[in-house]
Formats: C-alpha cells, structure tokens, sequence
C-alpha cells in the first residue's frame, strides 16, 4: 500500500527477550493513505532494522502491515506492524 507519512517518533532500543542481543529498535510512524486530508491514517510500529531508517514529514513510503488484535483483563487492543516499508 503506498501511504505518505505524517509524523516519525524517534528510534527507541527496548529489551527484548525475542531478540539476538536481547534489544530491538523501534520507532512509531503515523502513516496515511493518499487522496485527501481526510483519509484513513494509521499509527503503525516498525521493528528492527527498519526502525533505524529516518523517515520525513510527507514521505511516500510503500507499506505492508500486519493487524493484531489481543485481550488483556477483559479489553481488546489493536496494535499494527509494518512487517516491509520502502521509501519510494
């Protein structure tokens, strides 16, 4: 999906028992669709390696997400990942 981003958090290293060194980089993008002011936007998690790329205010990015869904004490939460990102 081609998306354009609207803001970039900094790059963040948490620990992380899932990974190699025991610390995954990660970064929030608020992504968005293309069309309009008013399209569907989305705050989306990037792991890893793609974590330590920089993104800019506008930038086109080619996306895939993964959506997942989880129940904790009762309450669902939606978190989704950005599994590939590709700056165009």
């Amino acid at each position: 999906m081609l998306l354009k981003v609207v803001s970039s958090g900094e790059m963040i290293s948490v620990k992380s028992e899932k990974s190699e060194n025991g610390v995954l980089n990660k970064r929030i993008l608020v992504l968005q669709e293309l069309g309009g002011k008013y399209e569907n936007c989305y705050v989306v998690t990037v792991l890893g390696n793609l974590a330590t790329l920089t993104f800019e205010k506008d930038e086109l990015v080619f996306a895939t997400m993964r959506f997942q869904t989880r129940e904790y004490n009762g309450q669902l939460y939606m978190d989704i990942v950005a599994t590939e990102l590709i700056k165009k």
